[in-house]
């Protein structure tokens, strides 16, 4: 396989660029849910990327809730409906979603504020956007936890079954 072409113009790292392409696969049906991914391997042949580019670019897309990883065994797309829904209530992460429209602040001066003060309201944008990625993230940490500890208790339970 050949490496993705590249746009000139687009200034994403490399592993954003694999991730799209893995998502639109996943989204098209391409990969189908349960599937294995690619391996990290073939993912570095197919992008022409190194083993980190590879690897970062599926943790954008088990961040986002498309993929999730088994230790030993590999990365497997999540479940999703025939309308394309994802079972896990896969959503693009919120601070995205709520900001996507919006051009990134220029934390610059510009020459009608000697004072820097559009430089610093788009420090406490960027500062209110990082909390909530940060708040975000600590709830589905706790979810995450709480998940675990759900399947341990279910396991044992069913293993007390069987005894």
């Amino acid at each position: 396989m050949s490496p993705a072409p590249e746009s000139k113009q687009d200034r994403r790292p490399p592993y954003q660029h694999a991730a799209d392409e893995l998502r639109r696969d996943i989204l098209q049906g391409r990969i189908k849910p349960g599937e294995q991914m690619p391996s990290i391997r073939e993912l570095q042949e197919r992008f022409g990327v190194a083993n980190m580019t590879a690897r970062g670019a599926l943790n954008v897309l088990r961040d986002e809730g498309l993929i999730y990883t088994i230790h030993g065994r590999g990365s497997f797309v999540a479940d999703h409906d025939a309308a394309g829904e994802f079972s896990v209530g896969y959503t693009p992460p919120a601070w995205y979603l709520a900001n996507r429209d919006k051009t990134p602040p220029q934390a610059e001066q510009t020459e009608g504020s000697p004072d820097g003060s559009e430089a610093t309201g788009a420090m406490a944008t960027l500062t209110d956007m990082l909390t909530a990625l940060r708040d975000e993230f600590r709830a589905l940490s706790a979810e995450h936890q709480e998940l675990r500890r759900e399947i341990e208790e279910l396991k044992s339970q069913q293993s007390k079954s069987q005894s």
